[in-house]
């Protein structure tokens, strides 16, 4: 995943090339990592405003079939640890499917900022259990076991077709994934307006196993 804009890349041996001459189909490594960055930012907050700029009414319906989506990307989800979000910025609003799998057996939790730099803490979550405000102002459970999750759905910002997840730039989810135990199943979620030619991704960037968006074909 790709949250992390704060660690340095490999150098390349190709010149250095300068973003705003690039064309948006453009692939190529690139060799200046101030540009990879400069060039996230700018992608990032240009999704972000399309992402927001759609309807609320919308929204609930990509929703309703990105849940159809993870339904047939994951199964039966009795006896699993599934971590989810807390939606934020037009995100998809998953809330109602997380309520589901818990109807069905599974159990879920959501992602914990500690700290700049660390990796996230997943504490158990289910509907009814006691929220407080963590970063950004984001619910939080307030209580409850942490867990290491079997399956993580990851929101995205932008999504390449390696798998390579845009996030917010702050390197949480990198972190996390090479610091648990074991290796969840890791689902990108997001909109097909999200989907990019590349994210540049860089040595540090983990893909995705999959994505699911509102065409709810997972892939």
């Amino acid at each position: 995943m790709s949250d992390d804009d704060d660690k340095t890349p490999a150098q390349y041996a190709s010149p250095p090339c300068f973003m705003h001459e690039l064309d948006p189909a453009y692939r190529q490594p690139l060799s200046d990592w101030d540009d990879v960055r400069r060039w996230r930012k700018a992608e990032r907050e240009r999704l972000i405003a399309a992402r927001l700029a759609i309807s609320a009414e919308v929204r609930t319906a990509m929703a309703g079939r990105i849940a159809e989506g993870l339904d047939a990307a994951i199964g039966n989800v009795a006896g699993k640890i599934i971590s989810l979000y807390w939606p934020f910025r037009g995100e998809p609003d998953l809330r109602g499917w997380m309520e589901s799998v818990n109807e069905r057996g599974g159990r879920t939790a959501l992602p914990i900022v500690i700290d700049k730099g660390q990796p996230l803490v997943f504490r158990a979550y289910r509907h009814g259990d006691r929220l407080e405000r963590g970063v950004w102002n984001i619910p939080i459970p307030a209580e409850g076991d942490p867990v290491v999750p079997d399956i993580v759905i990851s929101p995205i910002v932008g999504i390449d077709p390696e798998k390579y997840r845009l996030g917010y730039g702050g390197g949480f989810f990198d972190r996390t994934l090479a610091a648990l135990p074991r290796k969840p199943l890791v689902i990108g979620i997001g909109y097909e307006l999200q989907r990019i030619p590349t994210i540049y991704p860089q040595p540090h960037d983990i893909p995705m196993d999959a994505v699911v968006t509102e065409i709810a074909n997972p892939g």
